[in-house]
């Protein structure tokens, strides 16, 4: 059986990120993302951010993976500019806005990943809560701006597409995101909290969609519940 193609957009890599590249810059995807992938026994194929049109992406693809990174411009969901925002790519929202909206349209199987699970929430008409160290009764999710990851329990909804993947109603995840879900996107229904209420999970309806807003590509070469997530993509995307 012929591996499905699983599209990763890409973030942009400072020069100062990429050792012995001079002053050139470039574009990566951390690699247990691509592990992940790799062991679902799926084929990644990196997609940089640009001129690119959404549609013309997905062209022979099979499936969709967004993964985490930098925060989504305040200004796609009608933000605070002053709110803690860092790590905003234009091109980046641009095309992965586009490119969740093309997929949905076309019903390509995609899996978001923290900053990928925001993207898809406000893709479909969602917004953001821009600081969840400012709120109260927050437990720790491991800001990127001020902390490493942390490990947290999640419960999810007992039936959901993320946890027949993951096969488990509660979950140990590892954290590492300020932002959270605010308004929820058209389509999409939370199937995923923390014990502090947040939403961790939202899935769109037969589960072509799954969001979450943890790390499993960190835990998943040893916890099969997080692969379960990758391993789920490419059942749905080998399916097509």
């Amino acid at each position: 059986m012929t591996a499905p193609r699983i599209a990763v957009p890409t973030y942009h890599l400072a020069a100062e990120q990429v050792p012995r590249w001079a002053a050139q810059d470039g574009f990566g995807v951390p690699g247990p993302y691509v592990d992940a992938l790799r062991r679902s026994g799926a084929r990644p194929v990196l997609v940089p951010p640009g001129p690119e049109d959404a549609k013309e992406v997905l062209d022979g693809i099979d499936g969709l993976l967004l993964v985490g990174g930098g925060d989504v411009d305040p200004a796609r969901y009608g933000g605070d500019p002053a709110a803690p925002t860092y790590g905003v790519e234009p091109d980046r929202d641009r095309l992965e806005i586009d490119l969740v909206v093309a997929a949905a349209e076309r019903g390509v199987p995609t899996l978001a990943i923290c900053r990928g699970a925001q993207v898809a929430n406000v893709a479909l008409g969602g917004t953001l809560m821009q600081h969840l160290p400012d709120l109260p009764g927050v437990v720790a999710h491991g800001s990127p701006m001020d902390h490493g990851p942390v490990a947290h329990d999640v419960r999810l909804e007992p039936g959901s597409a993320v946890a027949a993947a993951t096969g488990a109603d509660r979950l140990s995840c590892t954290s590492h995101h300020h932002q959270g879900i605010d308004r929820v996107g058209e389509g999409l229904r939370p199937t995923g909290w923390a014990d502090d209420g947040q939403i961790e999970a939202l899935e769109g309806a037969g589960g072509l969609m799954v969001a979450v807003v943890w790390h499993p590509e960190i835990t998943a070469p040893t916890d099969p519940g997080q692969q379960g997530l990758f391993d789920a993509l490419a059942r749905r995307a080998s399916v097509r």
